[in-house]
């Protein structure tokens, strides 16, 4: 797993830094490829490709509450959001605005793993530990009781793989 690069505060943005850069309406954001996860899923930070992590960040802008885009030689090469359990959500639902449960946030490292290699490369081999793995993150993430939003858009983000992978009873919705 990459390594997350270091946290610095999120500076402001800036209009005049968004003015020499763009025009109005000209801002574009290459695809991140890159996962890069903090320890327990706090952070998490997508990047454009691992070379960023060779040389240092000049600046996280803050964009909205707990995400900032990553600027490193006057070029935006990623984002960052902190926290990401508590934006949780399906489709364009408002998140939840009370805390998540601790258990939420296990589950939410649980389903980062499974769609992250190596773990996610055993559930196409068809390992069957990992399937058993998946199995029992699926059962975990239906019988939740609190934080049913979260858990919802973190079942939503397995279904496929537990679809495409295991043997579940005909009839049993995702």
């Amino acid at each position: 797993m990459p390594r997350t690069p270091p946290a610095f505060p999120p500076r402001p943005p800036s209009a005049r830094a968004a003015f020499a850069r763009t025009r109005p309406g000209d801002f574009r954001l290459e695809v991140t490829t890159e996962l890069c996860r903090a320890p327990g899923d706090t952070v998490l930070t997508c990047l454009r490709d691992l070379d960023v992590l060779d040389e240092p960040l000049e600046a996280r802008v803050g964009i909205a509450p707990d995400v900032a885009l990553l600027v490193q030689k006057g070029t935006v090469v990623g984002w960052s959001l902190t926290d990401p359990v508590r934006y949780l959500t399906t489709g364009f639902a408002a998140s939840d605005p009370n805390p998540p449960f601790p258990a939420t946030r296990r589950l939410l490292t649980e389903c980062l793993d499974l769609i992250t290699t190596p773990l996610l490369d055993e559930v196409r081999d068809r390992n069957p530990a990992a399937l058993a793995h998946l199995r029992a993150l699926d059962e975990a993430l239906r019988s939740r009781r609190e934080d049913r939003h979260r858990a919802d858009a973190l079942l939503a983000l397995i279904s496929n793989l537990v679809e495409d992978y295991t043997d579940r009873p005909t009839g049993q919705k995702p």
